[in-house]
């Protein structure tokens, strides 16, 4: 996996709850993590994020920016899977179903499954990452019809 330096943590209850997972499901967490952070980095006018807890799990925000929809992570305790969480009331589960039909499992219309072990297809995760953390600005957009409605563009490294 390509990726720029992962920020340490700046948050200490964030870092808890990572330290209390079982060794297999921080390192696979700890990857969604980075996974986040790099794609962040890649897309114009995403910003810094902020690392958080909601509902006890790890959360990604574009609070500066305000262009996306919040990331959560953590382990499906009842199927002993992997979750990257994302709003139910948002179309983002829908549509990345609709783009990768086979390529990932989903959990109703509020998560991506992952296997403990499995392989993550990361082109489409990232993919799907960046369009959560642009969903407010694309929506603004077409709402206000004052730009095109467009994939994430990536930035050049």
């Amino acid at each position: 996996m390509k990726r720029t330096s992962i920020p340490a943590f700046s948050d200490r209850n964030v870092a808890k709850v990572f330290d209390a997972y079982p060794d297999n499901i921080r390192a696979r967490l700890m990857q969604l993590r980075g996974l986040i952070f790099d794609t962040a980095k890649s897309i114009d006018d995403v910003g810094p994020l902020e690392e958080t807890l909601k509902w006890g799990q790890p959360s990604y925000l574009t609070t500066e920016s305000g262009s996306g929809s919040t990331i959560r992570i953590d382990r499906d305790k009842a199927e002993g899977r992997i979750a990257m969480y994302f709003h139910c009331q948002t179309d983002l589960v829908a549509t990345f179903r609709e783009l990768y039909p086979t390529q990932m499992t989903y959990g109703g219309n509020r998560s991506i499954l992952f296997g403990a072990s499995s392989k993550i297809p990361e082109k489409a995760l990232r993919h799907c990452i960046g369009l959560a953390l642009t969903y407010h600005a694309r929506k603004g957009a077409a709402k206000n019809k004052t730009a095109p409605v467009k994939k994430p563009s990536s930035r050049k490294k």
